[in-house]
């Protein structure tokens, strides 16, 4: 397993916290909070004015890899890797972001939601995609659709899934990780609730065994 395949960042982690952090001041605390739980990776989207400092913030704890999503331009990658992420992920399949990603020596999970944008994916190179956003696509139903004529792909649906859904997931052997924001929502930051995050965490890590 090289360094540039995602499952040797997320080193059998199977489910990632997607974080959207607004306050640079939340960044240690919510990555206690996470590991508190058992989380063994995160992603910080890169869809606030902090997104950089926060990254550093939280890949300074050294209890988590820590990745960075929403990365829409090769200019963002390079930027959030120089703050310490160890993994990018983007909404949708972009050559240019690939192609930047594999220049840093990082591995990068793009979006998809179609088979054309999966077969762009295959022909770079890439066996690991992030189906997005997986649940008003069709959840399930449509991860399978998509997973049986290809079946050396690797999804990590994120989008729109609930805690109830991710064993249903999981349970898919194309499936390799889920991604979802409820173990750590903007709600729970804004309160500083970071007891909840440790609950909710620990429960998804649990869910993720069974």
């Amino acid at each position: 397993m090289s360094d540039s395949d995602p499952a040797s960042v997320l080193d059998g982690a199977r489910v990632i916290p997607v974080l959207t952090v607004r306050r640079v001041s939340t960044a240690g605390p919510l990555a206690d909070a996470l590991a508190a739980g058992g989380a063994r990776c995160a992603e910080v989207t890169f869809r606030t004015r902090d997104a950089e400092q926060v990254l550093k913030e939280m890949a300074a704890h050294g209890g988590l890899a820590v990745g960075v999503g929403t990365i829409l331009t090769p200019e963002q990658a390079e930027r959030a890797v120089a703050a310490g992420a160890r993994f990018v992920v983007s909404p949708g399949f972009g050559e240019e972001v690939v192609a930047k990603c594999r220049e840093l020596g990082v591995p990068v999970v793009p979006g998809v939601a179609t088979a054309t944008e999966l077969m762009r994916a295959l022909k770079a190179g890439l066996d690991t995609v992030k189906l997005f956003p997986a649940e008003p696509l069709g959840g399930l139903r449509t991860l399978r659709a998509l997973a049986a004529p290809f079946p050396g792909v690797r999804f990590i649906p994120t989008g729109g899934i609930a805690a109830s859904r991710l064993a249903a997931y999981l349970a898919h052997p194309a499936v390799l990780a889920v991604g979802g924001s409820w173990m750590a929502t903007t709600d729970h930051l804004g309160r500083g609730d970071y007891e909840e995050i440790r609950r909710l965490t620990a429960d998804a890590v649990e869910r993720s065994r069974t």
